[in-house]
């Protein structure tokens, strides 16, 4: 089996799950990372061989085979262009860039190039979602008629609460829909396999201050500030948002998306109604969908291998009663691209691509011009 020389952009919180769940791949070797502050001192706690504050000094210098690049935004755009022009796979974090116009670009040059190219929309890799997909192309939920639900947080609760995210320049146009509202889009997109064709969004700032730390805050830390630790800085960003869309089989969505709702640490419902049954999905009840029918008793459908279809079977880890959830979906992600990477053959329908991501790009586009302008708009 080869192995595969892999550097990680970025170490903060998602970074670091990067490193780990790679490693649980078998034939991959997390030998470089990048982080601007004590790049050295956090691979040693990470346990990872060399840290560099340059990511192209460690392209450079590491004869790596693939890059995860896991940092803001804003510089997914020149780290992946640069690690494509030297020739290397990049698996990005999510939205892909800023601005469609950068997506274009990255896509027309990872095909020029041949290289594998991907975006982590792992929700994808959470066993129950995976098992709905598989019932629904098996024709078990009929037509769909609704796709409903939503992605709600609190970690942006209070006006003390700060981040890259809430800055337009770091993030883009949108945050609470770029950040979370396009796992809940993807993973909708990928379980049915429809396509949003018109979106009427709604965004509201609650806060339209907040207090910027004057020191390093850890994303989810909650870290209590005191006023000379901040400055007060004005909010253009969103803190909660309402999107309807309208699919291309005629079947309609809606999704809440919220940074603001106490209590709600990291919650993902998904609810597909269709002409035999409804399915239904909660993060929070990883590891089980419900099943909702007119004529007959409602019932649940529990993850065990034994009984999923065997496509589920194939992304599911562990047995029955073996709780699977936030970083396994990143380990069976992973899985299918370094398949992709090992057989040198792009993978379509599977784990998102930057065609996937460049198709987000569009619809957060769409989507903020439909909140500023108060109409449906057309993708």
């Amino acid at each position: 089996m080869k192995r595969f020389r892999v550097g990680v952009i970025g170490v903060g919180f998602i970074g670091a799950v990067h490193v780990e769940q790679l490693r649980r791949l078998g034939n991959v070797d997390v030998v470089a990372l990048v982080k601007k502050k004590d790049p050295q001192g956090v691979a040693d706690t990470l346990c990872v061989p060399k840290g560099y504050s340059d990511h192209r000094e460690m392209i450079d210098k590491e004869n790596l085979d693939c890059v995860h690049v896991c940092t803001a935004n804003d510089t997914h755009f020149p780290m992946a262009d640069y690690a494509l022009d030297k020739g290397l796979h990049v698996v990005c974090e999510k939205p892909l860039c800023i601005s469609s116009a950068e997506a274009e670009k990255l896509v027309k040059k990872a095909k020029e190039k041949g290289l594998i190219n991907a975006v982590n929309y792992n929700y994808r890799y959470y066993p129950m979602p995976y098992q709905m997909r598989e019932m629904i192309r098996a024709g078990e939920l009929g037509e769909v008629y609704t796709i409903n639900g939503g992605y709600i947080q609190d970690w942006l609760y209070y006006d003390t609460d700060y981040n890259w995210r809430v800055e337009p320049a770091l993030s883009g146009d949108t945050r609470a829909f770029s950040d979370i509202g396009t796992h809940w889009l993807d993973l909708a997109s990928f379980i049915t396999g429809l396509k949003v064709t018109e979106v009427f969004a709604d965004f509201v700032t609650f806060h339209k201050t907040r207090k910027k730390p004057l020191k390093p805050v850890n994303t989810f830390s909650g870290m209590a500030l005191r006023p000379e630790d901040y400055e007060v800085v004005p909010i253009e960003t969103e803190d909660y948002c309402n999107v309807l869309f309208r699919f291309e089989n005629g079947a309609r969505g809606c999704c809440n998306i919220s940074q603001v709702c106490a209590g709600k640490k990291n919650q993902v419902l998904m609810s597909i109604s269709g002409s035999k049954c409804t399915l239904n999905w909660d993060s929070e009840n990883s590891n089980s969908i419900w099943v909702g029918r007119r004529e007959t008793y409602n019932g649940e459908c529990v993850k065990d291998p034994s009984i999923l279809k065997p496509a589920t079977q194939a992304i599911t880890g562990y047995p029955g009663g073996h709780v699977e959830g936030f970083p396994d979906s990143f380990k069976q992600n992973f899985v299918k691209i370094y398949k992709a990477v090992s057989e040198g053959k792009q993978t379509e329908g599977e784990y998102a691509t930057f065609e996937d991501g460049l198709k987000e790009m569009v619809i957060c586009e769409k989507v903020f011009q439909s909140a500023k302008e108060g109409r449906w708009v057309k993708i």
